[in-house]
């Protein structure tokens, strides 16, 4: 599904977890009028299979992962956020919040990835930006960052 509200795009490819589209629709808008803008950006929403074969292809990593972003260097386009929802599912159920707010987590992650940030090497700047974008849109649960340091 694409969007009238910016340079987005966003897909659900998969039914079996619930996820609440008009909210994730507008945490995009905004995404897409605040730290994204002027990019364009892609979001999947996906099967654990499906990502597992993502990350094998393009990481060469043979398991899944909740996020897997794909920067893109094409003029006025960030790239694309394939998400797991059976990873999100399972996650939100342990940090205990709704699958929604575990997808924005991931796409505010993944986005910051597209941005240019990596946490593995930029001395807690992503950590910082995170933290700090968290905060902008309301998502007081501990980010991806701050729980692998857990």
């Amino acid at each position: 599904m694409g969007s009238d509200d910016g340079p987005w795009w966003y897909h659900n490819r998969q039914r079996k977890i619930s996820i609440d589209e008009q909210d994730v629709h507008a945490f995009l808008a905004r995404l897409a009028r605040g730290p994204a803008k002027g990019g364009e950006f892609a979001v999947l929403v996906s099967t654990d299979d499906a990502v597992r074969k993502a990350n094998a292809q393009f990481r060469g990593v043979r398991s899944t992962t909740d996020v897997l972003s794909f920067p893109d260097d094409e003029p006025g386009r960030l790239g694309d956020i394939l998400i797991s929802a059976s990873r999100a599912a399972r996650q939100a159920e342990q940090y205990r919040h709704s699958t929604t707010v575990e997808v924005k987590l991931l796409i505010l992650h993944g986005l910051l990835h597209l941005l240019g940030f990596d946490h593995e090497s930029d001395d807690g700047a992503m950590r910082r930006q995170e933290r700090k974008l968290r905060k902008r849109y309301d998502l007081s649960q501990a980010g991806l960052i701050e729980r692998a340091r857990e």
